[in-house]
Formats: structure tokens, C-alpha cells, sequence
């Protein structure tokens, strides 16, 4: 299903994300790009940074032009520097989460064949085995707060070498500005290996690019050039926030403001009440607890315009209670690590809550039955995907590619959705997360929706358990918001609220209390860790 409605997507103006890099770096030089830890970047500033970093990589011996660079970073400049530096070089981005295991790491260096290694230095003592077992044989660290003042540094048994230091000499070495061809390969963003081992999507320059076209194109004038300040709390390596941040507000010329831990609500509030901020991103946990926040609540909102979510289905509650707080709606979107990301976005004032909103454009969508053919409009399926955001595969893993494309060139998310009469789609739930009970399809997300605005929960998650005569049954994980309340009569007066609101067999069977829900590095609550308890 395609939208006639929509533009056709203009991909002539760049021709690559280096030239994206170089173009914008120019016609915004004096403005800042990025904010962190009280330091500002101006365009100029990543441009000559990127640039001394790309000519070190260049002159490293045996490194060439498509091989793959790893950054293990949280949201600071210097991530920025060392992103951009790569793409300079003609080298291939791997995205490495920081709060990686060795067993992890291991994997995804290895599966991808990284040579060089860009790390925060707090964590160099974890890589003793890691980069023993892998083909790095470069490694590269920086502290936090290098961009304020150079910091001391652990020391480790293999040869590491400074990011201050390799950028002063990169001042020294020759540069070689590359035109690398849209096709060619940009990044690997690893998947988050909810169905094994990760699988690093390969994401070309005409895929990030495409995306930021196709999001700027849906946003429209929210985007006023060189003038947003978009606050970046979600992780930069995480492919949501890396095209938002490094590729989209960039090339609109306007300021991104790192936020390196954003659990710390404490400093992220205090980072938010030093900026006019326009423009936000997050997900329900994240909504949710600062709108718990005095401090957050007494902020100036009078900016905010756009605010994103995206990475697992946004709750009422949670959308209710932002924009009871900020003023401001929430512009829910889909995507995944192999569509670059985004898929479809609701356009910000005119949202559709408990949809994803339209596809965006050139982008085209089907609802496909377990033998990839279309089901009719209304029904639930799995929802597959064609457009220039698509990547081209799994790295060195044509066989999983295979599984996940139809012969017609659509993706298969896994996600089960349905189409509506106006052209929306709903995200139903994952495929693997659905409950069957005593044959009913139950999709999580429906539960936990209705859960999440009973007035004494804070947050839930809803999985499937064995039931002898069912098959299945609902099991809901609550996070109280009083702590100490009783917890007979809450299960007793949340059973009682399902059932004024659910069909019998969507009821939890079993209610089970906890302290916290385990959550990954994004914030997604973790309904796998749940299972195995």
C-alpha cells in the first residue's frame, strides 16, 4: 500500500553522507552542533575533528577504504567525532552498545570483522579478553570529559592509543576526501538479538540518507533550519537516535544535546533547564518517570514542539500524562534497525494515538499471512516493507536474509499489525510476543495498554505462561506506584478493573509484583528476562 498523496523522494542533493558531512559542516559553521557536559561544538568545529580523525585512520598501516571501524561510546561529542571521522575515512561503522558483555563484544567484533576500536576509557579493563580474541589491533580511548579537560586514563596490557592524541596527530597527516558512491556500505547496525544472536543489518549511504529525507519530509515544519534544539537522551549508537541526531538535525543545521546517562534524572532535568529545547525523543519509561518529577514538571515547555517516540509501542498513560505535563502531543513512530530506521511516523498536531501513523513517503507496506500473501484491510498480519530505507541484507548471512525477504523485495518485521480504513497501521504486537489462549490470539501490547491506566500502576509488562487447560495464559508484571501498598488488594482491584475492560481470556490469570522491570540499555522492557522467571 502505497501514498499517492505523498512527495516523491529527491535523493540528487548528496552524494554520499560524507558530502551530507561536508555540506552541512559549511553552510552552518558558526552555529552549535552538538552540546555536552556544558561543552559546545559548532559545525566548523566536528568538521575539523572528523577530518583529523578520518586522515589518522587513513594512514594506519593495513587499514583500507570499506574496512570496519567500532565505536563503543554513550552519547558524547566524541562519538560524534569518531562516527563522522569513519564515514570520512571510507571506513564502515559498527555501532557497539557500551554496556556490552565480553561474551557480546566478542561476538559482534568478530561477526563483523572490526579492525579498529573507538572506546570509552572506563572501559578498557573489559576488553583484556575481547580484543585478544578479535581482529582489533587498533584501539583508541577517550574519557567522558576529554572535550573539558584531558583525563587520566586506565591502564591496560594491550596498546592503546588517546583520541586527543590521535587527533593531534591527525592535524599532521594528509587527508584524502573520498566520494564514496550511495550504495556503498555506511554502517552495520547490529539488531538487538531478540531472536538469537545479533545480525548486523547492512545500511548503505543511500539508506541513512533516504530516512533523514523521508523523516524531514513528515516533520515539515517543525523543522525550522538552523534553528531546533533537539535533546538526545536515548543512546546515539542505537540506530532511533543516530538518524535523528547524526544524520537528520544535522543536515537541518540545528543543535543536538547529548545526554551520556539519561537514568540519571537528576541531570538530565538540570541538562533540560539550560536549553529552549524544541524538540524530544524517548520512550514510555522514559515519559513516565520524568513526568513523576517535580522539578521536571516546573520546566519552561514554551519551545517544545516535537516530541518522538519510537522502539516499542507508546502507551495511552504515557502519552496522556506528557501532554498534560509539557503541553506538547507525541508523535509516534516505527522502525527498526533494518529500515534505518523509521517506516512510518504520525505527523506532530495531528496524531492518531495507539497507531504508528502513515508510512513515510516512498515507502511501501503489506500485511502478509504466514504464506507472505496480503490479507485483506482490517485483519492482522505480519507487516513487511519496501523502500529505499531497506537494508540490503544481513552481513555475511544470506541465509537469514533469505527468511526475512519476500520474493517481491518486501521486509518481514516480525511485528503483527493491521491496516486501517485511512490508510494507518497499528502495531499489534511482535509475532513471538502473541499469547494463545485456548486458541485466541492475545497481543500483549492490548493488555498492557489497558493496565497502564489503572491509577496504581507505574509500569507493567504482559507475557504468556503454560496453562493446562488453556494452553496459555495472561501473566501482567506490575510495578506498583506506592511501593508499599497493599498488594492483595491491588490484585484484587486491578482483576476486577481487566475485567470491566478485557475479554475474559485477555484477563491476567497471574499477577505478580516487582520492585522494577528489567529493561535493555533504550529502556524496552525486557519481556524475555521476564519469561525465565
Amino acid at each position: 500500500m502505497a501514498y499517492d498523496s505523498d512527495p516523491t523522494l529527491d535523493l540528487t542533493q548528496y552524494t554520499s553522507l560524507i558530502d551530507l558531512i561536508e555540506q552541512a559542516s559549511e553552510k552552518y559553521a558558526d552555529k552549535t552542533a552538538y552540546a555536552c557536559l556544558g561543552h559546545h561544538s559548532t559545525f566548523s568545529d566536528i568538521e575539523r575533528d572528523s577530518r583529523y580523525f578520518a586522515a589518522y585512520l587513513q594512514n594506519i598501516p593495513g587499514l583500507r577504504v570499506g574496512d570496519r571501524i567500532a565505536i563503543q561510546l554513550p552519547n558524547i561529542t566524541q562519538y560524534v567525532i569518531a562516527a563522522y571521522g569513519a564515514i570520512r575515512s571510507g571506513m564502515v561503522l559498527v555501532n557497539t552498545n557500551p554496556l556490552y558483555t565480553e561474551r557480546e563484544l566478542t561476538h559482534q567484533y568478530n561477526d563483523s570483522g572490526a579492525k579498529v576500536l573507538v572506546v570509552l576509557s572506563d572501559l578498557l579493563p573489559n576488553l583484556e579478553n575481547v580484543v585478544a580474541n578479535t581482529r582489533i589491533d587498533t584501539v583508541i580511548s577517550t574519557h567522558a570529559a576529554d572535550l573539558l579537560a584531558p583525563q587520566a586514563q586506565p591502564e591496560v596490557s594491550f596498546e592503546t592509543h588517546k583520541l586527543l592524541d590521535v587527533l593531534a596527530l591527525g592535524k599532521s597527516l594528509p587527508f584524502e576526501r573520498l566520494s564514496a558512491n550511495l550504495t556503498e556500505l555506511a554502517a552495520l547496525q547490529y539488531t538487538g538479538g531478540t531472536t538469537g544472536l545479533s545480525k548486523g543489518a547492512m545500511l548503505s549511504h543511500c539508506n541513512l540518507i533516504a530516512n533523514a529525507m523521508q523523516i524531514k519530509s513528515r516533520l515539515s515544519d517543525k523543522l525550522v533550519e538552523g534553528e531546533e534544539i533537539f535533546v538526545a537522551p536515548l543512546p546515539v549508537y542505537h540506530i532511533y537516535a543516530f538518524m535523528v541526531n547524526l544524520v537528520l538535525y544535522f543536515e537541518r543545521g540545528c543543535c543536538s544535546v547529548l545526554v551520556p546517562n539519561p537514568r540519571d534524572i537528576s541531570s538530565l532535568i538540570k541538562t533540560l533547564s539550560n536549553y529552549p529545547f524544541t524538540g524530544f525523543a524517548g520512550l514510555n519509561t522514559l515519559f513516565v518517570g520524568l513526568c513523576h518529577q517535580p522539578e521536571f514538571k516546573a520546566l519552561d515547555f514554551s519551545h517544545l514542539k516535537v516530541t518522538i517516540s519510537g522502539g516499542t509501542a507508546l502507551t495511552q498513560a504515557a502519552a496522556n500524562m506528557w501532554q498534560e505535563t509539557t503541553k506538547c502531543t507525541i508523535s509516534e513512530g516505527y522502525g527498526l534497525s533494518e529500515t534505518s530506521p523509521v517506516v512510518s511516523l504520525n505527523a506532530p498536531g495531528l496524531e492518531q494515538l495507539g497507531t504508528i501513523g502513515k508510512p513515510v513517503i516512498d515507502t511501501c507496506v503489506k500485511i502478509l499471512d504466514n504464506d507472505d500473501n496480503e490479507v485483506p484491510q482490517g485483519e492482522t498480519g505480519e507487516l513487511a516493507v519496501k523502500g529505499p530505507q531497506v537494508m540490503s541484507g544481513y552481513w555475511n548471512k544470506p541465509e537469514e536474509t533469505a527468511q526475512v525477504m519476500t520474493k517481491d523485495g518486501y521486509f518481514k518485521t516480525g511485528d503483527i499489525a493491521l491496516a486501517t480504513k485511512d490508510g494507518l497501521h497499528k502495531i499489534v504486537d511482535r509475532k513471538k510476543d502473541m499469547i494463545i489462549v485456548s486458541g485466541f490470539n492475545v497481543y500483549p501490547n492490548e493488555v498492557e495498554d489497558v493496565l497502564a491506566n489503572h491509577e496504581s500502576i507505574l509500569e507493567c509488562a504482559v507475557i504468556g505462561i503454560k496453562d493446562e487447560r488453556s494452553g496459555e495464559a495472561v501473566k501482567a508484571v506490575i510495578v506498583l506506584a506506592d511501593q508499599a501498598a497493599d498488594t492483595d488488594a491491588a490484585k484484587l482491584a486491578i482483576t476486577a478493573y481487566c475485567r470491566e475492560q478485557l475479554t475474559a481470556y485477555k484477563i491476567p490469570k497471574q499477577i505478580e509484583f516487582m520492585a522494577a522491570l528489567p529493561k535493555s540499555t533504550v529502556g524496552k522492557i525486557l519481556r524475555r528476562e521476564l519469561r525465565k522467571s
